[in-house]
């Protein structure tokens, strides 16, 4: 076993959005590592892992907080966050967006990041190897036209979570946004008028790629922190 595997070895991760895509990748390379996990998803699914695993919607909190405690349960702690759950992008002008739209976006990927912090860092701060990583996208670090909305809920999760090292760094706990450009998952196309078998997508990054991301963050020494990770596929201009 390699020095960085030899990291997590052991330790206890909860990731949210966990039944497909950048959630289910990360889990699986994790779980490779000898990671144990609490997943949440919309399908409950644990993904043949052995994995504590319900369906959860981010949005409700006291659901979420029950998943977070069964998982500490059942490995004795937490030791990483993998804030992932979310909406995908919504192509159309402001105006064209409905009151629902609005809502939902900003209930899931805000206020849903916020629940899952909300209920994860009490156990965080019991570990003496904490790691809190959110996954933002490059939608909240540069404006994109026709994407007002979830701009708007990215740079609110940018935000939040560059704000939330300031707070914890002097408790020991690493927090790192990941902000990765157009990924090959169903939030593609979903909303964005593609089609999902478009020739766009072979461009994009894998959910594999992003996972291998977290995967670096969380097996640096403890002697630093990393802010914030950006990646883009080759073919994605800035």
């Amino acid at each position: 076993m390699t020095e960085e595997a030899q990291r997590l070895e052991g330790k206890v991760a909860f990731i949210t959005g966990a039944g497909s895509g950048i959630g289910a990748a990360t889990a699986k390379a994790l779980a490779g590592r000898g990671v144990k996990l609490g997943l949440a998803s919309l399908e409950g699914d644990d993904l043949g892992l052995d994995a504590v695993a319900e369906v959860c919607d981010v949005r409700e909190f006291d659901a979420l907080q029950s998943l977070v405690e069964r998982t500490v349960s059942a490995f004795g702690g937490l030791d990483i966050v993998f804030a992932n759950a979310g909406i995908g992008i919504i192509r159309r002008s402001f105006e064209d967006h409905s009151l629902e739209e609005i809502e939902r976006l900003v209930d899931v990927n805000v206020k849903g990041l916020m629940h899952t912090v909300r209920a994860c860092l009490p156990h965080l701060r019991r570990s003496p190897e904490a790691d809190l990583v959110t996954l933002v996208s490059q939608s909240g670090v540069r404006v994109i036209p026709l994407e007002s909305v979830y701009c708007a809920t990215k740079f609110a999760q940018y935000g939040f979570t560059r704000a939330l090292d300031r707070e914890l760094n002097q408790d020991g706990i690493r927090v790192t946004a990941v902000c990765p450009g157009g990924v090959a998952t169903r939030f593609a196309f979903d909303g964005a008028g593609r089609d999902p078998g478009a020739a766009e997508l072979d461009q994009m990054l894998s959910p594999e790629d992003v996972a291998e991301a977290v995967l670096y963050i969380l097996t640096r020494p403890r002697s630093y922190r990393i802010l914030e990770v950006g990646l883009l596929p080759r073919a994605e201009e800035f």
